[in-house]
Protein backbone atom coordinates (compact mmCIF):
# COMPACT_ATOMS: atom_id res chain seq x y z
CA UNK A 1 0.00 0.00 0.00
CA UNK A 2 1.09 3.73 -0.74
CA UNK A 3 2.03 6.30 1.70
CA UNK A 4 -0.91 7.75 3.40
CA UNK A 5 -1.26 11.37 4.72
CA UNK A 6 -3.84 12.68 6.70
CA UNK A 7 -4.85 16.12 7.02
CA UNK A 8 -7.65 18.22 7.53
CA UNK A 9 -10.20 18.81 4.82
CA UNK A 10 -10.23 22.36 2.80
CA UNK A 11 -12.65 24.26 0.42
CA UNK A 12 -10.42 23.35 -1.89
CA UNK A 13 -11.05 19.53 -1.68
CA UNK A 14 -14.95 20.17 -2.24
CA UNK A 15 -14.81 18.81 -5.62
CA UNK A 16 -12.82 15.42 -4.58
CA UNK A 17 -15.21 14.75 -1.47
CA UNK A 18 -18.12 15.39 -3.35
CA UNK A 19 -17.13 13.20 -5.59
CA UNK A 20 -16.69 10.15 -3.21
CA UNK A 21 -19.71 11.02 -1.87
CA UNK A 22 -21.92 10.96 -4.54
CA UNK A 23 -21.82 7.22 -5.81
CA UNK A 24 -23.11 6.04 -1.60
CA UNK A 25 -25.80 8.70 -2.61
CA UNK A 26 -27.17 7.48 -5.81
CA UNK A 27 -26.49 4.01 -5.58
CA UNK A 28 -26.86 3.22 -1.80
CA UNK A 29 -28.74 3.74 1.27
CA UNK A 30 -25.96 4.30 3.39
CA UNK A 31 -26.90 7.71 3.54
CA UNK A 32 -30.13 8.94 3.35
CA UNK A 33 -29.44 11.93 1.35
CA UNK A 34 -31.14 11.41 -1.97
CA UNK A 35 -30.02 12.25 -5.80
CA UNK A 36 -28.88 14.77 -6.51
CA UNK A 37 -25.67 14.47 -4.26
CA UNK A 38 -24.38 17.52 -2.88
CA UNK A 39 -21.88 19.44 -5.43
CA UNK A 40 -18.95 21.09 -4.73
CA UNK A 41 -20.13 24.23 -3.86
CA UNK A 42 -22.47 22.38 -1.12
CA UNK A 43 -19.85 20.80 -0.09
CA UNK A 44 -17.97 23.46 0.66
CA UNK A 45 -20.40 25.34 2.31
CA UNK A 46 -20.57 22.49 4.67
CA UNK A 47 -17.12 22.36 5.05
CA UNK A 48 -17.30 26.29 5.95
CA UNK A 49 -20.27 25.96 8.42
CA UNK A 50 -19.66 22.57 10.35
CA UNK A 51 -15.91 22.44 10.17
CA UNK A 52 -15.26 25.48 12.37
CA UNK A 53 -16.65 23.44 14.99
CA UNK A 54 -15.82 19.68 14.08
CA UNK A 55 -13.07 18.27 11.94
CA UNK A 56 -12.95 17.45 8.48
CA UNK A 57 -9.91 15.09 7.54
CA UNK A 58 -9.22 13.50 4.56
CA UNK A 59 -6.52 10.66 3.46
CA UNK A 60 -4.40 11.32 0.43
CA UNK A 61 -2.92 8.29 -1.41
CA UNK A 62 -0.82 8.92 -4.64
CA UNK A 63 -1.41 12.67 -4.32
CA UNK A 64 -5.50 12.11 -4.51
CA UNK A 65 -8.01 11.82 -1.79
CA UNK A 66 -8.63 8.37 -0.79
CA UNK A 67 -11.51 8.95 1.73
CA UNK A 68 -13.25 11.48 4.47
CA UNK A 69 -14.27 11.14 7.69
CA UNK A 70 -15.90 13.83 9.57
CA UNK A 71 -17.54 14.66 12.85
CA UNK A 72 -20.76 17.09 13.11
CA UNK A 73 -23.07 18.05 15.64
CA UNK A 74 -25.49 14.95 17.39
CA UNK A 75 -28.55 17.30 18.87
CA UNK A 76 -29.52 21.06 18.22
CA UNK A 77 -30.13 21.73 21.78
CA UNK A 78 -27.32 23.18 24.07
CA UNK A 79 -27.20 20.12 26.90
CA UNK A 80 -26.01 17.50 24.12
CA UNK A 81 -22.84 20.26 22.81
CA UNK A 82 -20.35 17.29 24.64
CA UNK A 83 -22.17 14.66 21.82
CA UNK A 84 -21.19 14.37 18.46
CA UNK A 85 -21.97 12.07 15.42
CA UNK A 86 -19.20 10.88 12.98
CA UNK A 87 -18.90 9.33 9.59
CA UNK A 88 -16.75 8.22 6.72
CA UNK A 89 -16.58 8.09 3.48
CA UNK A 90 -14.15 5.94 1.00
CA UNK A 91 -13.55 5.86 -2.33
CA UNK A 92 -13.84 1.42 -3.15
CA UNK A 93 -9.81 0.94 -3.73
CA UNK A 94 -9.17 2.57 -0.85
CA UNK A 95 -11.79 -0.01 1.02
CA UNK A 96 -10.74 -2.56 3.20
CA UNK A 97 -6.59 -1.31 3.23
CA UNK A 98 -6.38 0.64 6.83
CA UNK A 99 -7.00 3.77 5.64
CA UNK A 100 -11.07 4.03 7.38
CA UNK A 101 -9.19 3.17 10.82
CA UNK A 102 -6.14 5.50 9.89
CA UNK A 103 -8.97 7.91 9.87
CA UNK A 104 -11.00 7.33 12.50
CA UNK A 105 -8.08 7.15 15.05
CA UNK A 106 -6.68 10.75 14.24
CA UNK A 107 -11.16 11.90 14.50
CA UNK A 108 -11.37 11.02 17.94
CA UNK A 109 -7.95 11.79 18.83
CA UNK A 110 -9.08 15.58 17.68
CA UNK A 111 -12.37 15.16 19.03
CA UNK A 112 -10.82 13.93 22.46
CA UNK A 113 -8.65 16.89 22.55
CA UNK A 114 -11.58 19.13 21.55
CA UNK A 115 -13.31 17.95 24.77
CA UNK A 116 -16.43 15.49 23.70
CA UNK A 117 -17.28 12.76 25.71
CA UNK A 118 -19.20 11.06 23.13
CA UNK A 119 -19.13 10.18 19.53
CA UNK A 120 -22.12 8.28 17.50
CA UNK A 121 -22.68 6.56 14.74
CA UNK A 122 -25.76 6.09 12.70
CA UNK A 123 -25.47 2.76 10.46
CA UNK A 124 -28.12 2.04 7.81
CA UNK A 125 -28.50 -1.76 7.95
CA UNK A 126 -27.71 -4.55 7.18
CA UNK A 127 -23.51 -2.87 6.75
CA UNK A 128 -21.22 -5.57 8.15
CA UNK A 129 -18.34 -3.77 7.19
CA UNK A 130 -19.04 -0.39 8.75
CA UNK A 131 -20.82 -2.21 11.92
CA UNK A 132 -17.66 -4.33 12.09
CA UNK A 133 -15.21 -1.12 11.66
CA UNK A 134 -17.15 1.03 13.98
CA UNK A 135 -16.79 -2.37 16.57
CA UNK A 136 -13.11 -2.56 16.18
CA UNK A 137 -13.29 0.96 17.49
CA UNK A 138 -15.18 0.08 20.81
CA UNK A 139 -18.35 1.54 19.77
CA UNK A 140 -21.63 -0.75 20.83
CA UNK A 141 -25.02 -0.28 19.15
CA UNK A 142 -27.77 1.33 21.44
CA UNK A 143 -30.51 0.66 19.64
CA UNK A 144 -32.37 0.30 15.88
CA UNK A 145 -34.69 3.27 14.50
CA UNK A 146 -36.91 0.93 12.61
CA UNK A 147 -37.82 1.69 9.14
CA UNK A 148 -36.95 5.41 9.81
CA UNK A 149 -35.99 6.27 5.81
CA UNK A 150 -37.30 5.53 2.43
CA UNK A 151 -34.53 4.84 0.09
CA UNK A 152 -34.05 3.15 -3.07
CA UNK A 153 -37.66 1.65 -3.18
CA UNK A 154 -37.50 0.41 0.83
CA UNK A 155 -37.92 1.44 4.11
CA UNK A 156 -34.46 1.19 5.95
CA UNK A 157 -33.47 0.61 9.49
CA UNK A 158 -30.56 2.49 11.12
CA UNK A 159 -28.79 1.45 13.50
CA UNK A 160 -27.39 3.55 16.71
CA UNK A 161 -23.78 2.96 18.01
CA UNK A 162 -21.70 5.07 20.44
CA UNK A 163 -18.04 5.54 21.60
CA UNK A 164 -17.07 6.64 24.61
CA UNK A 165 -14.37 9.59 24.57
CA UNK A 166 -13.98 10.29 27.98
CA UNK A 167 -15.78 9.85 31.44
CA UNK A 168 -18.91 12.09 31.81
CA UNK A 169 -17.71 14.35 35.12
CA UNK A 170 -19.49 16.78 36.98
CA UNK A 171 -19.08 20.73 35.80
CA UNK A 172 -17.63 19.43 32.09
CA UNK A 173 -15.32 21.77 30.38
CA UNK A 174 -16.82 23.46 27.17
CA UNK A 175 -15.86 21.90 24.39
CA UNK A 176 -12.90 23.62 22.29
CA UNK A 177 -14.11 24.25 18.50
CA UNK A 178 -12.01 22.65 16.12
CA UNK A 179 -10.79 26.27 14.66
CA UNK A 180 -9.74 27.44 18.32
CA UNK A 181 -7.88 24.04 18.91
CA UNK A 182 -3.93 24.50 18.53
CA UNK A 183 -2.83 24.04 15.12
CA UNK A 184 0.53 22.14 15.55
CA UNK A 185 -0.85 20.30 18.08
CA UNK A 186 -3.82 19.13 15.80
CA UNK A 187 -0.70 18.63 13.23
CA UNK A 188 1.08 16.15 15.55
CA UNK A 189 -2.31 14.16 15.98
CA UNK A 190 -2.65 13.57 12.30
CA UNK A 191 0.42 12.68 10.83
CA UNK A 192 2.87 11.64 14.49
Amino acid sequence: MSDVEYRVASVDDARAIAAIYAPYVIGTAITFEIDPPPDADEIAARLRRIGAVYPWLVAIVDGEIAGYAYACENRTRAAYRWSVDAAIYLREPAQRRGIGRGLYERLFALLRLQGFINVFAGITLPNAASVGLHETFGFRRIGVHRSVGWKLGAWRDVGWWQLPLATPTDNPAEPIAFSDLDAALAKRVLNP
